[in-house]
């Protein structure tokens, strides 16, 4: 069993990626060919917004609009302490200071009332300047958005909503990727929408903000001459091969494969539901199940049951074994055990099993049946 099964996926959609890639190789169109712009209007139109800008990786999306937005030493960027590496890195990496914030035990997404209490203590401490939020889509599910905005509004801070887990995710019906001032989605394999190596994208309505990062993927160049560089930029561009891959999938992802990742979440809430903690999806929101995740009673159990699980073929991830604010590489800003309880108790408690669109029921059974077994329930 695979734990997200991309084999399968190819499969499925093989006549129609091997037609997309080997168009590719026949035109020698490696770099800046039409598929990127095709992809990028395909991707606008899909979220709903004005400009899809891709780029080389997920990461770099995130440093994109750090860069746009100016953000810098001296400036506090609020992140919440359950995410991957790359939320926090990219603040941190501009000069500025990650400020970390727990998180909701039902949605593993940002709290907006613990939010606003971090906003309003940096401002009360006043060494910093409150610059912006990042807010992440954890596991497919858009963050409060609608609580969140309000905050930002208020206190005058960007919103960017990291949405490499969540593209595809709803609140009503707005889409994820269409939150805040901007967003920045990932394309690395194991997302729900995901190329075959590095890829990533911003989107914005803002014009003047998608010209100047169209501008700095590309060394800073000038949009009239690609050797009169008007500003310091990077070396970060979507690979077409990557583009004619990434709209190919996109295709599947609007025609069943969505929808089908949510009949695989359904059917592991049967199964599991009364039996163990499953994720709760609030009423409005719809998520694309980058992981369905489990809540256990105790790192120890969770460890019975991961070993368990491998022993019957059955593979398991733990997103993420350590928050933000314990990582070695943020040791300097002072934080300490026990200053966020919920995201600490999280990180030894989660488990995400098995999800893709390719799950059928048979194998949903088959490891609901294990993880009871594993349980004694």
């Amino acid at each position: 069993m695979e734990f997200r099964d991309l084999k399968r996926q190819y499969q499925v959609l093989k006549p129609q990626m091997d037609a997309a890639m080997l168009e590719v190789a026949e035109n020698c169109n490696f770099i800046s060919g039409k598929q990127v712009t095709e992809l990028e209007q395909q991707l606008a139109e899909y979220v709903g917004v004005k400009h899809c800008v891709t780029c080389g990786n997920g990461t770099d999306a995130l440093t994109l609009v750090m860069m746009a937005w100016d953000i810098k030493a001296g400036d506090a960027v609020f992140v919440p302490t359950f995410t991957f590496f790359a939320s926090a890195e990219v603040v941190a990496f501009e000069g500025a200071t990650p400020v970390f914030v727990d998180v909701d035990e039902r949605t593993f997404n940002v709290d907006p009332v613990k939010l606003e209490e971090a906003i309003e203590q940096v401002k009360k401490e006043g060494k910093l300047n409150p610059r912006a939020v990042i807010a992440v889509d954890l596991f497919g599910q858009p963050a409060d958005y609608t609580k969140i905005e309000e905050i930002c509004k208020k206190h005058g801070l960007l919103l960017l909503e990291d949405g490499a887990q969540g593209f595809g995710g709803k609140i009503g019906d707005r889409t994820a990727c269409s939150f805040g001032d901007a967003a920045a989605t990932s394309f690395f394999p194991a997302k729900p929408l995901g190329c075959y190596g590095d890829g990533g994208a911003v989107f914005t309505n803002d014009d003047e903000m998608a010209d100047y990062m169209r501008s700095i993927r590309v060394h800073g160049k000038s949009p009239a001459d690609k050797y009169d560089n008007l500003r310091i930029g990077l070396n970060s561009r979507l690979d077409t091969i990557q583009a004619a891959v990434l709209k190919v999938k996109l295709q599947a992802f609007k025609d069943h494969e969505l929808e089908s990742v949510n009949r695989a979440a359904k059917l592991y809430d049967e199964y599991l539901g009364n039996v163990v903690k499953t994720p709760v999806v609030p009423e409005g929101f719809y998520s694309s199940w980058a992981q369905y995740t489990l809540i256990l009673d105790s790192k120890e159990q969770r460890t019975h049951l991961q070993k368990e699980l491998k022993e019957q073929g059955i593979p398991t991830m733990v997103y993420y074994p350590k928050p933000m604010h314990l990582q070695g590489a943020f040791a300097d800003l002072g934080y300490k055990k026990g200053d966020f309880s919920v995201a600490e108790s999280l990180c030894e408690r989660v488990l995400s099993l098995p999800m893709h669109p390719y799950l059928n029921e048979e194998d949903i059974r088959f490891v609901a049946n294990a993880v009871k077994a594993a349980l004694n329930l």
